[in-house]
């Protein structure tokens, strides 16, 4: 395995402890669909409906990860990583989403705590990352108040098992993603596509996260309690409209970023008005002490950075939504998802968090960021986009952002949602045919990076 000429004993110094990781999901890595009497998830029924997914892949096998998982963290280990963030399936412990436990899904956690732990690897488990148990979508899913009280209950089973080895924790997984992918537009699971009718899906996961860390720290005192939100810096094109681009451009701000942070920052939701939304209830949605619940402070926010989007107003007045998603003029690189490449994006999200929270805003972890590049294991360009990231990581802590550690996306090539195993965004190549796994020169990279950053 060749490096890139890229040398990362050079890239920038992040301060002493800062965190090295790399992230996987559930569903995207583990395979074993109906395994040691694991329930459905809406994904397993999602990956069935015609059309759904690119030539009707299904994460049924995916990586094989649930019967690989010890090759996995010996991968690891070789990385060198601090820390490893994985998703806990829902379904593999509570087949019905509630009620029964199944013992040989916490025993398969149980087995990959202790491995992680063994070969010095911090575990840091997220409760849900999208694989909601079928048999509560069939009760309405993320849409019913109730799910938010069957999270809190999921989390202090796993807890109760995992938490005399597991102190970090993260609650969820990119919510406005799940909401607006899966109950917004309908092309991620469940496949709904009420548009802003899928409103309540924000505040019920929120109102889970809140009901969920209380849960957490009833069970693990010294738990450490994150939520992992995608936010994303909104920019003007140059040929901006100065008035309605801008109006435009915080709406889309308010609908991606703030309504997942406000609440659990600020402890109110912010205006959306711009949605038609202007009972602070949400027409009885949001109850008395909901926000109380979902604004618990936390010892950490996940944020997940890919680019930036660009905004204009709606061509058509009459839209359903009050912006329109725009393209960028500048010739910015792209990904093999077409998405820009642009690192000082993220200083500048940093930043901008920072601004916009000051003392409220707790320390921040980059609990995703990565990129789809080509198949094959000589992958330069998975390395600049790394490179260009972790320096726009160390620009936000020398303007003061306390950041604690980076997680890369993903270890392992893996199953992309909708995109199925057409997009490649692991350090380590995985031949889905076989599952054997082979480390990219990525991998050897960011292994000589970690390694330079505790010289």
């Amino acid at each position: 395995m060749t490096t890139s000429s890229i040398d990362a004993t050079r890239s920038p110094r992040l301060p002493a402890g800062f965190v090295w990781g790399a992230s996987t999901a559930a569903y995207q890595i583990e395979g074993a669909a109906e395994a040691d009497g694991k329930g459905a998830s809406i994904w397993d029924t999602f990956v069935r409906r015609p059309g759904a997914v690119r030539d009707g892949h299904t994460g049924d096998i995916a990586c094989d990860h649930h019967r690989r998982f010890e090759e996995d963290v010996a991968l690891m280990r070789r990385l060198g990583l601090d820390a490893y963030r994985f998703s806990l399936s829902w379904p593999r412990v509570l087949p019905a989403g509630a009620g029964r436990v199944e013992p040989r899904g916490l025993d398969f956690y149980d087995r990959l705590v202790d491995s992680l732990l063994d070969a010095g690897i911090e575990p840091t488990p997220t409760l849900f990352h999208w694989d909601l148990p079928q048999a509560l979508e069939d009760g309405g899913g993320w849409l019913n108040r109730e799910t938010a009280h069957r999270f809190a209950e999921y989390a202090t089973v796993v807890a109760e098992r995992l938490g005399d080895r597991v102190t970090r924790w993260i609650t969820l997984n990119e919510p406005f993603v799940h909401m607006s992918f899966g109950y917004g537009f309908g092309v991620h699971a469940p496949g709904h596509a009420l548009m802003l009718d899928a409103l309540p899906v924000a505040h019920h996961q929120l109102l889970g996260h809140g009901l969920a860390t209380a849960a957490l720290r009833a069970a693990v005192p010294n738990a450490q309690v994150l939520i992992a939100n995608n936010c994303t810096p909104v920019r003007l094109r140059p040929d901006a409209r100065r008035d309605e681009d801008a109006a435009a451009a915080h709406a889309y701000d308010v609908l991606h970023n703030r309504l997942f942070n406000d609440p659990i920052l600020s402890g109110s939701y912010p205006d959306l008005s711009a949605y038609g939304m202007t009972d602070s209830s949400w027409g009885g949605v949001v109850r008395e002490g909901d926000l109380a619940t979902i604004s618990a402070p936390l010892d950490g926010l996940g944020v997940n950075y890919y680019n930036p989007t660009w905004v204009t107003a709606p061509a058509d007045p009459a839209a359903a939504l009050p912006f329109d998603l725009a393209e960028p003029v500048e010739p910015y690189e792209r990904t093999t998802f077409d998405w820009p490449v642009v690192p000082d994006g993220l200083t500048e999200l940093l930043t901008g968090l920072q601004d916009r929270y000051g003392d409220r805003l707790p320390p921040v972890w980059i609990t995703e960021n990565g990129c789809s590049q080509p198949a094959g294991l000589h992958d330069r360009a998975r390395i600049d986009y790394l490179a260009g990231h972790i320096a726009a990581i160390a620009r936000a802590v020398d303007l003061g952002v306390d950041v604690r550690g980076y997680f890369t996306w993903s270890l392992l090539d893996n199953f992309e949602w909708a995109e199925g195993y057409h997009q490649r965004f692991g350090l380590v190549e995985v031949d889905f045919a076989t599952g054997r796994r082979t480390p990219r020169d990525s991998f050897g990279w960011y292994r000589d990076l970690i390694a330079s950053q505790r010289s």
